[in-house]
Parts: structure tokens; C-alpha cells; sequence
């Protein structure tokens, strides 16, 4: 009983490796090759809330260059594009004080997003949405109290976070 233990105390290392080598396990970020650089215009926007655009944009940046797959660069020198434009920003009350003030307030955010190699033109990623074909959408909601201090500003941050944590995961290869 000894020996086989021996034996398999030994051959254990090998098994793991080629375990994790079967799996497809990689380490460090799963970026799509030949893809290095990205580009990131100001996201457009249809609606009348002031600067949310620019909080969307600063927050997709941001969310990039923590992640570190991709290097932000301007335009002319990028790989690819990703565009993006707000399609929806609702602000909707949950609950009200019995003097119609609110306490619970949910705000949704929601943006259309197309990620374009400059290169031959071609869109990298396809899904189908009710919108177009070439166009991801993603939704953000967040809800806040403005009675414990909680603001409309607070939220937009936070919605804009959220919503671009998930459009750099679109970024992102596949498992």
C-alpha cells in the first residue's frame, strides 16, 4: 500500500498539469487576438439628461484600462472601435412617503453597442436584438434612497459603472 501511494504522489504534478492543459484554461485576460488596441468615441445620446454620455464613456474607459486585455489609443491608431449610443434613461419612483415624496427611486439605463475592427470593417461580435443585428444592447438599473442621502447623481455613476462592466465584458473572449 505504500509503493502505490509513492507512485501516485509522483505521477500527481503530471496529472494536474495535463489536466489544466485539457480544460483550456488560460492566465491573464481572454482578449480576442490581433486585437491590442481600442478605441472609444464619446457615446451618443437622443436624451435630454445632461452629461451622461461623458460619465458612460469615462466609466467604459476606465473599465478597460483596469481589466488591462486592451490599451486605449485614439482613432487612427486603433484596432477597433467600440461605439456606443444611450438608447433609454428612465427614472421611475418605487415607493413614496405617505406625502408623495420619494423614498425608493430606480433608475435604468440602457445602451446600444458595436465593437468594429478598423482594419477590414467587420463587426467583431454578432448578436441579435430586436434593434439591429450589428448592435449589443445592455441595460444597467440601479435604485437609491434619496431619504439616507442618496442622489440621482450617485446613481448615474453607479448605472454608468455597471453598464460598462458589462459592455467590456463584450469585449472579452468566450470561455
Amino acid at each position: 500500500m505504500d509503493g502505490l501511494m509513492r507512485t501516485f504522489a509522483r505521477i500527481q504534478p503530471g496529472l494536474l498539469l495535463l489536466f489544466l492543459c485539457g480544460c483550456g484554461y488560460t492566465f491573464g485576460p481572454s482578449k480576442i487576438p490581433n486585437v491590442s488596441t481600442v478605441h472609444v468615441p464619446v457615446v451618443t445620446t437622443d436624451g435630454f439628461r445632461r452629461n451622461i454620455d461623458y460619465l458612460l464613456t469615462e466609466a467604459i474607459q476606465n473599465e478597460i484600462k483596469i481589466r488591462g486585455a486592451y490599451r486605449l489609443t485614439d482613432e487612427a491608431s486603433a484596432d477597433t472601435v467600440l461605439q456606443g449610443k444611450i438608447v433609454d434613461l428612465r427614472k421611475g419612483v418605487l415607493s413614496e412617503t405617505r406625502f408623495d415624496d420619494p423614498r425608493g427611486v430606480q433608475l435604468r439605463l440602457q445602451a446600444e453597442v458595436s465593437w468594429i475592427d478598423r482594419r477590414s470593417g467587420r463587426i467583431l461580435k454578432q448578436r441579435t436584438f430586436p434593434v439591429s443585428h450589428e448592435m449589443f444592447q445592455q441595460a444597467s438599473q440601479v435604485s437609491f434612497a434619496p431619504e439616507v442621502g442618496q442622489s440621482m447623481a450617485t446613481a448615474q455613476v453607479e448605472a454608468a459603472r455597471r453598464l460598462a462592466a458589462q459592455i467590456v465584458d463584450l469585449t472579452e473572449m468566450a470561455w
